[in-house]
């Protein structure tokens, strides 16, 4: 052990933690620092939400199946681990998802993005928003921007510009895959600021959009074609790859697996209290954990006691796998979303080996299916018999699939969907200040802070690590 070497603790496995401590690592030795990087996981397991299932040759996601290609963050963390070989896209033969609609699937209107219609035609022959609906949508095109900076909720903005309708049968149950939230709870600076941004430059939310959806999807050449090519990317193994290379990569790194902190003292230097009374000392420290966990090891900031208004939803991934022979029906949808309003227990539906060929052998067809959302946390307490049985019925109800699946695999994602409220944003820059005040090398990443999605994490971790070698020199 170096004396002279300075020593970061990172508390959490998840993606975050992890690439913090890839980063870390490569931008010390870059520098020629000394740095012992020590990461506790309070789990068994690194990845967090990250979890490939690869058995008889199916390939199950637990947790998120895709990553947007257009935020480069990982991307770049794919080159820098020599991974560009195993990216794989979406099913360009994949036709498009459908919505339930009055115990009918439609098939969403083409040119919708994000639940923002920027084609006329189709949107006037969709069966999913009634005439009157139609006639509120269209007045987005006239309604003048909203004055101000003020946050506010994404489900008022939608409604203010679109009309419930649209928000209610379209926008909200396409956007609860990413949140799985009430959309009148959360930020819309912090989830789509780009919508605020494009009432304030073009007044209407459409036709900003439909400006955006004419353009290149701007990814730089210096990344695989592939990217250029797909919306979602994966890797031909599943997302653990990257969890798996990752491991490789920080071999000089300490793991404390099943541990979590319980307190961080701040001395001369910093000490770590682990659960079992374990002490780590440290120069820096990054927080990679749920924003609940760290607001409870700084609880004496007062900003950051704010922590703990930002809720964590549950939600549970069920998939089930059936033999081609036994669905008897053809359906070559990548999915369909389910709103709210129909009742149903499940939110979603994947055709998973439809929209990913590499996910089922030959002759099987592998389904995921999705439940729980805020407001709808019951299934917490239900078994993983009965989470089947109610997607299994569901099925049956919406798409006459009677056959018994051939595999099945729950898995529960407990306090994994943060919401951001109104006024995230800010708040947030308000517990950073005051962190960097009193704890100063002390820095958040994750989903609770800054992005919930892959490359978002990514993203935080970098970034995170990046301001702490900084603060070595």
């Amino acid at each position: 052990m170096n004396k002279n070497a300075k020593k970061v603790v990172i508390l959490g496995g998840g993606i975050s933690g992890l690439s913090a401590a890839f980063y870390v690592k490569k931008l010390a030795e870059d520098r020629q620092l000394e740095v012992e990087i020590t990461l506790v996981e309070k789990s068994d397991r690194l990845g967090g939400k990250l979890q490939t299932v690869r058995q008889n040759h199916f390939m199950i996601e637990k947790g998120p199946d895709a990553f947007l290609a257009r935020k480069t963050a990982i991307l770049d963390l794919t080159m820098e681990l020599g991974l560009e070989a195993d990216l794989v896209s979406t099913n360009p033969k994949a036709k498009s998802a459908s919505i339930l609609h009055k115990g009918k699937l439609h098939s969403m209107p083409m040119g919708f993005i994000l639940g923002i219609p920027t084609k006329l035609t189709p949107f006037i022959r969709t069966g999913l928003i009634s005439p009157l609906g139609k006639a509120r949508a269209a007045l987005d095109l006239i309604l003048p921007a909203k004055k101000g900076d003020m946050d506010e909720s994404l489900g008022d903005f939608i409604k203010r510009r679109l009309g419930e309708e649209v928000l209610n049968q379209i926008t909200e149950p396409l956007l609860s895959g990413i949140y799985a939230g009430d959309t009148y709870s959360l930020s819309l600076k912090s989830t789509f600021p780009q919508f605020k941004q494009m009432e304030q430059k073009h007044r209407s939310l459409i036709i900003g959009m439909a400006k955006g959806a004419g353009r290149k999807s701007g990814i730089s050449s210096k990344y695989p074609e592939i990217a250029k090519k797909s919306m979602f990317l994966s890797y031909r193994q599943g997302l653990s790859t990257i969890v798996e290379r990752l491991k490789e990569k920080l071999d000089t790194v300490q793991f404390v697996m099943g541990q979590r902190a319980s307190e961080v003292r701040k001395e001369d230097a910093y000490q770590v209290i682990l659960e079992n009374g374990q002490m780590l000392e440290a120069d820096a420290v990054i927080c990679a954990v749920p924003a609940f966990e760290a607001a409870t090891l700084f609880s004496d900031i007062e900003s950051v006691s704010w922590l703990h208004q930002i809720n964590y939803v549950s939600v549970a991934n069920i998939s089930l796998a059936y033999k081609n022979s036994d669905l008897r029906l053809a359906y070559e949808g990548t999915g369909f979303l389910v709103p709210r309003k129909e009742g149903k227990m499940i939110t979603a539906c994947t055709w998973s080996s439809t929209k990913w060929s590499h996910t089922a052998p030959e002759g099987y067809t592998l389904l995921r299916t999705y439940i729980g959302h805020a407001g709808a946390q019951e299934w917490v307490q239900m078994t993983d018999e009965e989470l089947v049985e109610a997607a299994s019925k569901d099925l049956k109800d919406l798409m006459g699939i009677e056959a018994q699946p051939e595999m099945t695999e729950v898995s529960r994602c407990i306090q994994s969907m943060p919401q951001y409220p109104i006024g995230h944003k800010e708040h947030m820059a308000k517990v950073r200040h005051d962190l960097s005040r009193y704890f100063p090398n002390v820095f958040l990443c994750g989903a609770g802070y800054g992005g919930v999605g892959i490359p978002d994490c990514i993203a935080q971790g970098k970034e995170a690590a990046e301001q702490l070698v900084a603060g070595f020199l």
